[in-house]
């Protein structure tokens, strides 16, 4: 492994230490290209960071009209 590899991979093991802390889970989704397509279109259009952000804006909209509804 060279040192720039090494360098990448204590960056992400960082990153990852920081997340559990902070009490965020990492979870891997299959998803078809055309809904990952509509996840990027709406990221960019709500000038969000990343995909995780619009897919948590979309469960909390879901999360408050099922509320609603009940």
């Amino acid at each position: 492994m060279t040192a720039q590899t090494q360098s990448i991979a204590d960056k992400v093991r960082a990153h990852r230490k920081r997340q559990v802390e902070a009490g965020n889970k990492e979870l891997t989704l299959h998803l078809p290209n055309e809904t990952v397509a509509l996840l990027d279109e709406l990221k960019e259009r709500h000038g969000l960071r990343n995909r995780s952000q619009v897919l948590l804006q979309l469960i909390e909209r879901g999360r408050d009209a099922t509320q609603q509804i009940a």
